[in-house]
């Protein structure tokens, strides 16, 4: 059989051509292909997985769970190739972790934050911010989609930008409104003059002219967020990128049950436009405000009446 390390390899690149990213779960795959190869493992036993995964002594049970839940999947596959090897049991180091609240920004708090990461120097730092956060919030872009995008991808002639090779490898179209194409042509205006020679095809560009990193982003986004005098609404909805999503979801759905729409026959629609598999995937951003639940429970007592 071939080595652990090669038998990882082709692992991740079978699953990465079914469409899953596995960017972190890459890096911990490795890691503890790296530990095997320490200790001279030649297979994966419960016991040496469990003693790599807990190995941050003190983390959080979570991230135990997290990173037991990578070689376990790994185990599954390697053990068609291996007899030997041991899959860890479902119930070791269990874990559930409960879905965050989505935290919904109110108009104000957006342009605080825009107003915090205006404040940021150089200027090209403060519009990396502005531009992104601004992005995510219009778009409901994932901060991966955003990051990801090239000069090429950003379409000014047609007003619209090409997410290619998302989630589960899928392709789509994000049309813009003129403010946003406006705002993006400023960025990529400055961002030319910074760097007269392109050092990466990337539409969004650190300081060093290389694409912008997610780790450094969520880093920054916490600044921001302390700076704009955000704080958490409950220990289980604190403010976080990945809610301009949720925030751009509820405020189409908002606008629709407002405006007497279908929302059903819409909702493939929104599904589409934001990348989701299928719409079901779409539906639960239903529960996620109370007053669109309300506006639900509205349309439905009517509809019942209609019915009575």
């Amino acid at each position: 059989m071939s080595s652990l390390r090669d038998v990882a390899e082709d692992y991740l690149r079978m699953r990465r051509a079914l469409g899953y990213k596995l960017e972190i779960q890459g890096l911990l795959l490795g890691g503890f292909v790296s530990y095997l190869e320490e200790i001279d493992a030649t297979t994966v036993t419960i016991e040496n997985a469990v003693a790599w995964a807990t190995s941050p002594a003190g983390a959080d049970p979570s991230y135990w769970a997290g990173r037991l839940s990578v070689v376990r999947q790994f185990a599954r596959h390697l053990q068609t190739l291996d007899p030997t090897c041991e899959v860890p049991p479902a119930r070791l180091l269990p874990y559930r972790s409960p879905r965050a609240i989505p935290y919904l920004y109110q108009p104000a708090e957006i342009t605080a934050l825009l107003n915090a990461a205006g404040q940021l120097q150089p200027p090209l730092l403060a519009a990396n911010y502005q531009t992104l956060i601004g992005l995510l919030s219009v778009t409901g872009l994932r901060l991966g989609e955003a990051i990801r995008l090239n000069r090429a991808d950003v379409d000014d002639r047609h007003q619209l930008l090409r997410i290619l090779d998302s989630k589960f490898g899928k392709n789509r179209e994000v049309v813009l409104h003129d403010s946003t194409m406006h705002a993006l042509t400023n960025y990529a205006r400055l961002r030319d003059q910074c760097f007269v020679q392109p050092r990466c095809d990337a539409f969004l560009v650190s300081l060093r002219a290389t694409r912008l990193r997610k780790t450094c982003i969520h880093h920054m986004f916490a600044r921001l967020v302390r700076t704009a005098g955000l704080t958490p609404r409950s220990p289980g909805c604190r403010p976080r990128l990945h809610d301009f999503r949720h925030g751009f979801a509820v405020r189409t759905l908002l606008e629709w049950y407002r405006d007497g729409l279908d929302v059903q026959a819409r909702l493939p629609l929104l599904s589409t436009y934001m990348g989701h598999v299928d719409p079901a995937s779409t539906f639960w951003y239903l529960t996620a405000a109370p007053e669109l639940l309300a506006l639900v429970a509205d349309r439905l007592d009517s509809t019942m009446e209609g019915l009575a």
